[in-house]
């Protein structure tokens, strides 16, 4: 899609139908790409687990030029990210994705499903920071993203699990993402997408949220082909304390109770979870032992049973924790300190990258190797030339989703990165779409390039 900052200020993109099986769905339409906005995929009361729904073209047909959200609270990355839900309508009712596809479509083509990160508390899948327009025109595939529950209303249950307590079920945003995967293998051949070639991908929290669709029971067949950016693999278990505090914090909730006292009762939870060090940077999260997951101690066997015909990609990004460091005031002043500051950061950045991503997401790789998946591991040291935050937690997005204008003020690209998304990031593009169509990438060293440098190493994990 054409970067709205090259149109004229009062051009908005066409409206096109797509005929589907279920009827005509309008979708906005631009430089060769349709993006079918907001189809519900599911319905759910609050508190309850999602109902899915069939394809209806009346559930979105006055929601194109919206975009959804959960509700909640403002993120401490907003600024990092560059606002990216400016704009944005918070709706409970939120169980809705967004396909995007070449204009004019002949299926069955390769399928892309995104599944957003944010710690499990912000952002959603159909924001502009996310807008899949590049991969879909550059390389003729459909890119679905599912919106889901955050934070307290998709996770924290409050009843204690199998004693049929009412109350609030536990994983309700992970099952939110089963449902809207199990969407897909049923719908997407209806919008020209092929169900035997999909691709799921996620980024931090959203990886974290397939790692656990990869445990979970009623979940056969809805990952075959996955890539895992970023996910938190130091920090899943050992949580039952602090959800514990969590949970006692929390108390019960009104069914009365408004979105805004929600969202506060959620910022209470979260302080009623700080203090679990690095945990307590996602203090929302899936629960095990809590429907649809075992217990921890039998999540490696999990693993392990989904693993044979599996094809999986793990990346991390060599300077992970700079996302959250960098910004630290005191931090910052202190990796600005000639010579010290240097190692200061190369010690700080590299302990808690390991810590959280490196070394758990190397385990799971030759964990899942070795029952039989097909597994290969991507580090990626790419970022813009001159940038402070260096090639930090989430880097490599907007070069996945290069819309100029809506990552023009992340501070994660400064000074110049944003300038040149499209073509400094072409050849990674190029590789996940390969993943997606072969399960590998065949070379062993993707470079970034126009204002930027560095790029993503490969290595075959057996």
């Amino acid at each position: 899609m054409t970067d709205l900052s090259e149109r004229a200020p009062d051009r908005l993109p066409d409206l096109a139908t797509v005929e589907t099986p279920w009827g005509a769905f309008l979708a906005v339409e631009d430089d060769g790409v349709q993006r079918i906005r907001n189809i519900r995929y599911a319905r759910a009361d609050r508190f309850a687990p999602a109902e899915p729904v069939v394809p209806d073209p009346a559930s979105s047909a006055d929601l194109q030029f919206t975009t959804i959200a959960c509700p909640q609270p403002p993120s401490p990355s907003a600024a990092v990210l560059g606002e990216p839900l400016q704009g944005a309508r918070f709706d409970e009712d939120c169980l809705r994705l967004t396909v995007t596809r070449p204009a004019g479509a002949e299926g069955p083509l390769p399928v892309l499903v995104w599944i957003h990160g944010g710690a499990h508390v912000s952002n959603a899948g159909d924001l502009a920071g996310f807008d899949a327009s590049a991969i879909a025109r550059e390389h003729g595939v459909i890119v679905v993203a599912p919106t889901f529950r955050l934070g307290l209303l998709g996770f924290l249950g409050d009843a204690a699990a199998g004693d049929g307590a009412a109350g609030r079920p536990a994983n309700l945003g992970l099952l939110d993402v089963v449902t809207a995967l199990r969407w897909v293998r049923e719908h997407v051949a209806g919008f020209g997408g092929d169900p035997e070639q999909v691709t799921v991908f996620g980024q931090s929290s959203g990886a974290d949220a397939l790692v656990h669709v990869l445990a979970a029971d009623g979940a056969d067949g809805l990952i075959t082909r996955v890539i895992l950016q970023s996910a938190p693999f130091g920090i899943r278990t050992d949580r039952d304390e602090m959800y514990g505090k969590m949970r006692a914090a929390v108390g019960e909730i009104a069914a009365d109770a408004t979105t805004d006292e929600i969202g506060a009762v959620q910022l209470v939870a979260k302080q009623a979870g700080s203090g679990f060090g690095l945990r307590s940077g996602m203090s929302f999260g899936p629960e095990y032992a809590r429907a649809p997951l075992p217990a921890e101690a039998a999540v490696e066997a999990a693993w392990k049973r989904r693993a044979p015909g599996l094809e999986v990609l793990v990346t991390w990004t060599t300077e992970e924790t700079m996302f959250y460091l960098g910004t630290v005031p005191k931090l910052e002043r202190l990796f600005r300190v000639p010579v010290i500051g240097a190692i200061a950061r190369r010690v700080l950045v590299g302990a808690t990258t390991r810590s959280v991503y490196s070394r758990e997401g190397r385990r799971f790789a030759k964990l899942m190797a070795g029952a039989g998946a097909s597994v290969q591991v991507g580090v990626f040291d790419g970022r813009p030339d001159g940038s402070p935050l260096g090639a930090a937690h989430a880097i490599e997005l907007p070069l996945l989703f290069p819309n100029e204008e809506a990552w023009s003020r992340a501070a994660l690209l400064a000074p110049h990165g944003a300038a040149t998304l499209a073509p400094a990031g072409a050849a990674l593009r190029s590789a996940w779409v390969e993943f997606a169509r072969t399960g590998r990438i065949g070379e062993k060293r993707i470079p970034v390039g126009a204002g930027w440098r560095g790029g993503l190493t490969l290595e075959e994990i057996s």
